[in-house]
């Protein structure tokens, strides 16, 4: 498919998934603007290779101010933006009772409250081009919990309800809003927790495979290749009729 003169914003695009979707958004010929606090100039020099020359806006998404001037630097520089890709997020474990306050206040800033905002934002000027694409990477845990993950749980979850609320109020236009759900993806907050298995004494292969054979029936990790293409379907033509979807990509894990 080709997304030439669409511009797309994929926040929480300098490494994982964001920029996994970043460099398929890229190849398939949209212009794009790349969010987040990983290595900026690797994750440039990546979706370069693909022809594209980003922008980049640092916004702390967890703040909306700096949200509100990320979407007005992508109406100045760009002329607003087609594609939305709602993809930063961040992470704690602990039970309940033990979770830290200010954890559970930043993980719903960054990973619900950020898709509310960069979606209002992004919704004028897609309805005055009547046509448009918001994209909610939310998780598997937007569709089923695992314990020590209540913050995290909780935001996906609503992510998913968004996501409907998004879809219906826009169900006559030419945009449409979907979730993506993926399983195990090695992003860093994955590796973060192979790690805390590996400082306990367990050997690298068996925290991996540990890992995954408690969730993820494939034993396979899924890939941000995986989801950047099915980033391109949600774009294209043949997905119009596709509103409102929590779409797993997860290995076989909700089907258990």
């Amino acid at each position: 498919m080709h997304l030439n003169g669409k511009v797309a914003l994929v926040t929480g695009s300098t490494s994982g998934i964001g920029l996994g979707i970043a460099c398929a958004l890229a190849e398939a010929g949209a212009e794009l603007i790349l969010n987040g606090f990983g290595e900026l100039d690797r994750a440039k020099d990546k979706v370069a290779r693909y022809g594209a020359r980003p922008g980049y806006h640092g916004a702390d998404l967890s703040d909306p101010a700096q949200i509100e001037a990320m979407m007005q630097y992508a109406q100045s520089e760009y002329g607003g933006v087609d594609i939305l890709v709602n993809n930063a997020g961040i992470q704690h474990v602990a039970p309940v009772e033990h979770f830290p306050v200010e954890k559970w206040n930043a993980i719903l800033a960054i990973n619900l409250s950020s898709v509310f905002h960069t979606s209002r934002l992004a919704l004028p000027g897609m309805k005055e081009r009547n046509w448009g694409r918001i994209i909610n990477i939310a998780s598997v845990h937007g569709l089923v919990a695992s314990k020590e993950k209540s913050a995290y749980v909780a935001a996906k979850h609503a992510v998913v309800g968004l996501t409907k609320v998004i879809a219906l109020e826009n169900a006559q236009t030419n945009i449409t809003c979907n979730a993506l759900c993926p399983g195990w993806v090695l992003t860093p907050l994955v590796q973060q927790q192979i790690e805390q298995r590996i400082a306990s004494g367990i050997a690298p292969e068996v925290a991996r495979d540990t890992l995954l054979g408690e969730k993820q029936p494939s034993g396979e990790f899924v890939t941000p290749e995986q989801l950047g293409a099915l980033t391109l379907f949600l774009c294209s033509d043949a997905a119009s009729q596709v509103r409102g979807a929590a779409w797993n990509m997860d290995g076989g894990w909700v089907a258990q």
